[in-house]
């Protein structure tokens, strides 16, 4: 576009008023963020097919959308560019598969080659130069005409890693950091729910990303669906999101009493469809097989001058509120924790159909790294730069003793299956749910490097650090234990895992008298932590 050339040139300031008199409501045109190819790769992934056992776990971290599965019938594997290598698809007879790397938009973190398993100890990734590289770029747009193939992720369901992942995603091509812990965890949640998700996003890292000027890298299908996205301030995001689900509902409760006059004053063919749609209004899938009845319906009628025009136009009219939405509320721990906790808080305990996901980085990434409550003792961080001295808020237990609110722990790179499962179950969860994510960041000083992302998430979870659970409200109204602990007791050293970041390991060379007392209080303190969560799991 215009605008966006001009602004990534440094030469907005040329740009007359009139440039912008499509954009006077602040809406941006999704999916902008993919025109920018920025190309600032060093090196970027090669797929070796030979090596490749079809996992989709590159797919599944890639922090920017750059590495994505595709699947092909034998016709369109035909009309494939020359080079792009294949494979026999497993489990799909009469498919092929391939691996497509978008090299213009890779940021080369190498966060997808890290975790692929390969086969014997052979990896199907490796890190290569850009430059010539520069021909995958060809089968990644080659792949992107491709139509989804729904029979595929039937076959490999799509709460599984690997199904999961052939769905499209609609975040792509931030600008978030390389090896970025957050976008994984945005991403995911897009392919699950993104055609129907309104996101209501704090001020922060998850902000700069998801909507800096001028590009957008929230994207929509091929059907024109994606997510409706709007930023708030720091301190009342939750709010907002709340009042969007507000206007959602009521609106919603409009199109149902409308269908219900509907179904009373027609026929029983009418009265039929209007009875399938509000028998599954608020159903995610259910009502979105009734909609195109509907729909349908209501074309055919308002303009028929019968009694009945002038209802199936209003229906007409909000159509797009036919399919049930999924309300989510997005941000950082420095807004969940502090800033916004008041806002969050209250919202959670409204008893309303919200889904929250605090991507916790256990710092104000975005603002240069500060103390946050829902920083660890012993980690320095700016006001903090003598090791905190009070323990990590325990946000999760809090939200629990609501006893209404369903509250999840997670971690990519320890348990995908296990964030899946949460993903899905808080979606469907009637009522408030809390995703709480681990998300390491740059300003934690990994000293492995930003590629290692997912294995120091691992380490987390194996040293005791991040301890996993569930807590679903659903189950004790069956009579069962709501509470699920999805983490075993630590396997790894505490102490080695926290030195092998600099927000740690910073203390022990300045202050390592300091050092010995605050990592010892907060190797206790993660103890302490999981038993007593092993108590509520044991819970008969």
């Amino acid at each position: 576009s215009t605008i966006q050339a001009k602004v990534n040139a440094q030469e907005g300031n040329t740009l007359p008023v009139s440039a912008f008199v499509d954009y006077v409501d602040g809406t941006t045109p999704s999916g902008s963020s993919a025109y920018e190819k920025r190309g600032i790769a060093v090196d970027v992934p090669v797929w070796n097919p030979d090596n490749c056992i079809q996992c989709n776990f590159c797919s599944y971290v890639c922090p920017h959308a750059v590495i994505r599965p595709v699947a092909m019938t034998e016709e369109e594997a035909a009309k494939a560019p020359a080079d792009m290598k294949q494979l026999p698809m497993t489990g799909m007879p009469g498919y092929k598969f391939s691996m497509t790397i978008s090299a213009l938009d890779c940021t080369g973190c190498g966060s997808c080659a890290n975790v692929c398993p390969g086969k014997k100890g052979e990896k199907a990734l490796t890190m290569a130069g850009l430059e010539e590289n520069l021909g995958e770029q060809k089968i990644f747009d080659f792949g992107r005409t491709l139509p989804i193939k729904e029979e595929v992720i039937a076959k490999f369901k799509e709460t599984t890693v690997k199904g999961s992942q052939f769905k499209q995603p609609l975040l792509e091509f931030s600008g978030a950091c390389a090896g970025c812990g957050e976008t994984p965890y945005v991403k995911l949640v897009t392919q699950l729910f993104g055609d129907r998700m309104i996101v209501a996003n704090a001020t922060g890292c998850s902000s700069i990303y998801g909507g800096s000027a001028p590009t957008c890298p929230y994207t929509v299908n091929k059907q024109g669906h994606g997510p409706a996205w709007a930023n708030s301030l720091f301190e009342d995001n939750a709010e907002f999101g709340f009042g969007m689900n507000l206007a959602t509902t009521h609106r919603r409760e409009r199109l149902a009493d409308l269908i219900r006059q509907l179904a009373e004053g027609c026929g029983d063919e009418v009265k039929a469809i209007c009875n399938a749609w509000l028998e599954n209004k608020d159903d995610a899938e259910g009502s979105r097989k009734a909609a195109p009845a509907v729909v349908k319906m209501a074309e055919e009628c308002m303009n028929c001058g019968c009694e009945c025009d002038e209802i199936c136009k209003e229906i007409y009219d909000l159509r797009d509120l036919l399919v049930k939405k999924s309300q989510w509320i997005f941000g950082g721990d420095g807004w969940a924790y502090d800033i916004g906790y008041g806002g969050l808080d209250h919202v959670l305990a409204m008893d309303e159909d919200v889904n929250v996901l605090v991507m916790d980085t256990e710092v104000y990434s975005n603002t240069g790294g500060q103390s946050s409550k829902a920083t660890p003792t012993g980690s320095v961080a700016k006001f903090a730069a003598a090791g905190k001295r009070t323990k990590k808020k325990d946000l999760g237990m809090m939200a629990m003793s609501y006893g209404y609110v369903y509250v999840a722990k997670v971690c990519m790179g320890a348990n995908p299956n296990q964030l899946l499962k949460a993903m899905v179950e808080a979606e469907a969860y009637k009522g408030p749910s809390l995703i709480i994510a681990y998300a390491p960041c740059i300003n934690h000083g990994i000293k492995a490097g930003m590629s290692k992302v997912q294995d120091e998430a691992k380490r987390a979870v194996e040293a005791g650090y991040w301890p996993l659970y569930r807590y679903n409200p659903d189950l004790a109204a069956q009579g069962k234990n709501p509470f699920t602990l999805d983490s075993k007791p630590a396997t790894g050293d505490y102490k080695e895992f926290i030195l092998g970041e600099n927000r740690y390991a910073a203390l022990k060379q300045q202050f390592p008298e300091e050092a010995a007392t605050l990592f010892a209080r907060a190797e206790q303190e993660a103890k302490d932590k999981y038993d007593y969560y092993k108590k509520l799991n044991d819970m008969e």
